[in-house]
């Protein structure tokens, strides 16, 4: 199962202090907005969306259809096939995509220790 770009997905209580704290370990800001209250940081492979007011609790978040740095691939399984995957191995699925529809979808679903994993696909 290829289930994309793999990112994490903090909750933080400050943007800018945020930022400006991951800005240390060399990461630098590759997309959203400030005034939006998200930014997406990149270094190298490594990227943490940092979300201010958007959620509860941390997401570890897989992007199919995308690499590291946003670019589309040409193949990759289509959320709505993980998610048929997951289902058929009885793993329960939160906030589903509809299968009977293409493009953009997601779904979430939370391990054994309580984590949220989010699988978003953009395109």
């Amino acid at each position: 199962m290829k289930i994309g770009a793999f990112s994490a997905s903090l909750s933080v209580k400050n943007l800018e202090k945020s930022k400006q704290f991951y800005q240390h370990l060399g990461f630098e800001v590759f997309a959203g907005q400030m005034d939006k209250n998200y930014l997406i940081m990149k270094n190298g492979n490594a990227l943490i969306g940092l979300f201010q007011g958007m959620f509860e609790g941390n997401i570890l978040t897989f992007n199919p259809g995308w690499d590291e740095s946003a670019n589309a691939l040409e193949e990759f399984d289509d959320v709505r096939k993980i998610q048929k995957s997951l289902k058929d191995q009885n793993v329960p699925i939160m906030n589903e995509v509809d299968e009977t529809t293409s493009g953009p979808g997601s779904f979430s679903i939370v391990d054994p220790d309580g984590n949220m994993i989010l699988i978003d696909q953009h395109r």
